[in-house]
């Protein structure tokens, strides 16, 4: 019962940031980017040529809400439903805003400073775009178009997007020949692009500590007990002295860096500790391995698994069965 409230805590929690994450990026969308007649990329690019076509403010909601249900259909069929399910709350949200906000501005808040308008909106939507992700969520458009194509290619998701986005802003030359909102457009992308990867990797960021001290029990114990980490005990030799010594190995949390310092402080001052910034940390309390299966890969390490097995109850190079099924009871 208690699992069950905290995991339904944290999916209401999830879908609460997502909300003010997509709040977040119709507001740098519709008052930065979009007054500056900029064409961005994704569905949400699209929309907005169809707009400027047709002079229509909610065509662009509608237009990328449209995309985004046949993109789904492909979606449900090719990579499963439980990808559907998480991304049509985002790209429902998404529609909904960038169709009911931009008609609340009828410019740029920053009047003549197109640039200044484009990079404040960019990083705007970046920053939404990466609590959004952080929070499994997704907006739908080329998330979409990337899952598709990862599924049946080995071309990666960020490979897709970026081709997906390039096309799409290249596209808005040939209704406006306008070499400038291109330019701005490709500014969106980058500024978006690394924005989104900061958020990401800012959360992900990790530390390893390497402490020495003669109080290592204490310190470990600490750690465990009010870090909430696990300690690895090393064998070591100080070369000066040629004395044996313990080494500890810890990693965690950027944000739990801190707690780790304190410990060893209060327990040791004079404690040698280095800590170095690392990333890709995975493993219980870290982030999952989230790689596609290798399924020749897969089977022959399962065919290795079953003869190592066999193996075992060889004798003579024949199968012992009688010994393999007593030990299977």
């Amino acid at each position: 019962m208690a699992f069950s409230r905290k995991k339904l805590w944290m999916s209401s929690r999830d879908y609460v940031m997502i909300t003010l994450a997509v709040i977040l990026y119709g507001f740098g969308f519709s008052a930065f980017i979009l007054p500056e007649k900029v064409v961005i990329g994704g569905v949400t690019g699209v929309g907005t040529i169809v707009y400027f076509l047709t002079g229509n403010v909610y065509m662009i909601g509608i237009t990328q809400y449209a995309i985004n249900l046949v993109l789904l259909a492909i979606a449900w069929r090719v990579v499963g439903h439980t990808f559907v399910y998480k991304t049509i709350y985002g790209a429902t949200a998404v529609s909904l805003v960038v169709t009911l906000m931009p008609s609340l501005f009828d410019g740029p808040l920053i009047p003549d400073q197109p640039f200044m308008s484009v990079c404040i909106g960019s990083v705007l939507a970046g920053v939404a775009l990466g609590i959004v992700f952080i929070h499994n969520g997704s907006t739908g458009g080329t998330d979409i178009v990337a899952a598709i194509v990862a599924k049946r290619t080995n071309v990666t998701v960020g490979r897709t997007m970026l081709y997906v986005d390039f096309a799409i802003i290249s596209s808005s030359y040939l209704f406006f020949h306008n070499v400038t909102t291109v330019v701005y457009g490709f500014i969106v992308l980058f500024f978006v692009t690394y924005m989104v990867d900061l958020m990401i990797n800012t959360n992900r960021q990790a530390v390893q500590f390497i402490i020495i001290s003669k109080r290592w029990e204490k310190i470990a114990t600490a750690v465990n007990k009010y870090g909430r980490r696990g300690v690895t005990v090393l064998d070591g030799m100080g070369w000066y002295t040629k004395q044996s010594v313990k080494i500890l190995l810890i990693v965690s949390r950027k944000i739990e860096s801190v707690t780790i310092f304190r410990i060893v402080k209060d327990v040791d001052p004079n404690a040698f500790i280095t800590q170095a910034n690392v990333n890709g940390v995975y493993g219980q309390g870290f982030d999952n391995i989230k790689l596609k299966a290798d399924e020749e890969l897969s089977k022959k390490l399962d065919a290795e698994d079953v003869e190592a097995y066999d193996a075992c109850f060889c004798v003579d190079g024949k199968m012992d069965v009688k010994l393999a099924e007593s030990l299977e009871k």
